[in-house]
């Protein structure tokens, strides 16, 4: 095949890809973001809405091993297929127990099957992660990935967003006329009919050929032990750290705001959302900023904002409060850190080791979320207090902990790209100044044009 027929295979795949990121989007938002206030609803315990985040920190990171060790056997393409097909009909199961708690069948068992249920969905969801990954890395350029990613993240998000919050809207009118369960019975049906529509996109899609020598192989525990020795390894080590301190107090937030602060399904999702929807509007700037600058300087500049978060939730009780400081701060700041470490794994992984890599480095992650998950469960399990509010000294140990973790670990990690220089404060204002350009007008016509170019024909 002549190289102008596979660029132009790369281009539509990657214009696929993008197709299958909304419809994977609508899925979260239909499904994913309603996972906890699911549980919530059917009267699931704190500390087992806490081990959500637990077992999703350990089982997916288990079954991206496995997934990984399937690429030398199948296609990248056949196994993201498989895995995406199987996970959609998780919510149909999901549906189910929503109707047994309605009819008032076997209620006390029901949070405890959603979490066995959820367990499956976690295991099929990360299945396929690690070929997704090789596959991403192997259509786009190297020199643009950062600005590729935060354009496909930008078209997301705003889908995202924009359904989720009209899926809470959705809910909170059954809500008012005592209907929640049937609300999260028919999102849950859209969750699952988003997510066959990916499988089919993604059947769609050209795969690069890819060969697998069995000398790339290597063991987690190889990966351990030189871990501390590479740069790659260190990053790895880090960001499960930040993990483990960061679940402390993160999957309580949904409890904080919808049990202690009593919101609504609108006003959680609105508080929730709304760091996510500013996120967009810098994206493309960070991709750039990494491009030029590197990814490692972008984790260095968000990760105090990320570190004080937890704190931030807890200052008031005020809706609008919430929606401007502690969502807002983390969705800019996790915008940059999450697009700058994906990328930073493309630069410092060979091509043929990436998809293992990522599995060991996931794992690592997930030991992390764990681990700090079930802390954050245990703690608002015991914790017995008059003078403060339980869940209040958790966020205020999960700073604490994201702190010693920043300042420990995120200078260890050095750029491996030839990339700018920034020379003081000055040169930094005068990039923010020239580079953050788009406005929030610009970015909506954006997302208008290319979701247009992408349904086509």
């Amino acid at each position: 095949m002549d190289s102008r027929r596979i660029k132009a295979l790369k281009h539509r795949a990657r214009r696929l890809s993008i197709k299958e990121g909304i419809f994977a989007s609508a899925r979260g938002s239909f499904g994913d973001h309603y996972l906890s206030p699911f549980a919530i609803a059917i009267n699931t315990s704190s500390s087992l809405v806490a081990m959500l985040s637990a077992i999703s920190g350990l089982l997916g990171p288990v079954s991206q091993i496995f997934g990984s060790g399937l690429m030398g056997k199948e296609s990248r393409k056949k196994i993201i297929a498989k895995a995406v097909f199987l996970e959609s009909l998780i919510w149909i199961p999901m549906i189910l127990i929503a109707i047994l708690f309605q009819r008032g069948i076997i209620t006390s068992t029901l949070p405890i099957l959603m979490l066995s249920i959820f367990a499956i969905y976690v295991v099929l969801s990360n299945w396929g992660s690690p070929a997704w990954f090789s596959w991403m890395g192997d259509l786009v350029e190297e020199n643009k990935r950062g600005r590729w990613f935060s354009k496909r993240n930008l078209i997301i998000g705003f889908t995202s967003i924009t359904l989720a919050l009209a899926a809470s809207f959705f809910l909170d009118s059954f809500k008012s006329r005592n209907w929640t369960l049937y609300g999260f019975m028919i999102l849950f049906f859209l969750a699952f009919l988003s997510r066959l529509e990916s499988w089919r996109t993604i059947r769609k899609q050209y795969e690069p050929k890819m060969k697998i020598n069995s000398q790339d192989y290597f063991s987690f525990w190889s990966f351990i032990k030189k871990a501390p020795k590479t740069n790659f390894g260190k990053f790895s080590i880090f960001r499960a750290s930040l993990s483990l301190a960061g679940s402390i107090s993160a999957p309580l937030l949904a409890v904080y705001l919808l049990r202690n602060l009593g919101f609504s399904y609108s006003t959680y999702m609105i508080v929730t959302l709304s760091g996510s929807a500013l996120s967009l509007l810098v994206l493309e700037f960070w991709g750039d900023f990494a491009d030029k600058y590197g990814n490692c300087l972008v984790m260095r500049l968000t990760s105090i904002p990320i570190a004080l978060i937890p704190l931030l939730w807890i200052l008031s009780p005020s809706p609008l409060y919430l929606v401007l400081i502690p969502s807002i701060i983390g969705g800019i700041a996790w915008a940059g850190f999450g697009l700058s470490a994906g990328n930073f794994i493309y630069d410092n992984v060979q091509q043929d080791k990436r998809g293992l890599a990522v599995s060991y480095y996931n794992m690592l992650n997930g030991i992390g979320t764990f681990l700090g998950a079930g802390v954050g469960a245990i703690l608002i399990k015991t914790l017995n207090t008059v003078t403060i509010t339980p869940i209040f000294i958790i966020f205020i140990i999960g700073t604490l902990a994201r702190l010693i973790v920043m300042f420990t670990g995120i200078f260890k990690i050095k750029e491996v790209r030839p990339v700018k220089k920034l020379k003081g404060r000055r040169d930094f204002g005068r990039v923010i100044y020239r580079e953050v350009k788009p406005t929030l007008l610009e970015e909506f016509h954006q997302i208008k044009s290319i979701r247009g170019r992408i349904f086509e024909k």
